[in-house]
């Protein structure tokens, strides 16, 4: 997977993350790529990555520094609030993958 450039690695990580990582809202589930969170995750995610900082404890406080927009903006909940643990899990996965490759 070796990037060349910090562009097309977030680009990657980005789609990588849109298709594997959803929003469960009663059993139904949205892929970030769908909602368009995909590249807002990723580059406020990257930063881990890049100092070799990738762990469970800090991608939750990210997830939670994110918030979405509900109800036609009439809310907003973190994003870690509408993540399924799987989806938690797959993520960290995710990330420890590329801080390897980086």
């Amino acid at each position: 997977m070796a990037k060349t450039n910090t562009t097309e690695l977030l680009e990657a990580l980005a789609a990588e993350i849109g298709e594997t990582v959803y929003i469960d809202v009663a059993k139904w589930h949205l892929y970030l790529s769908n909602a368009k969170l995909h590249t807002v995750v990723a580059e406020q995610l990257y930063p881990l990555i890049t100092s070799k900082t990738v762990n469970e404890d800090k991608v939750i406080q990210v997830l939670e520094s994110i918030p979405v927009k509900i109800g036609g903006g009439r809310k907003e909940l973190a994003l870690i609030d509408l993540l399924p643990l799987q989806c938690q899990v797959a993520l960290v996965d995710i990330l420890e993958k590329y801080q390897r490759e980086v």
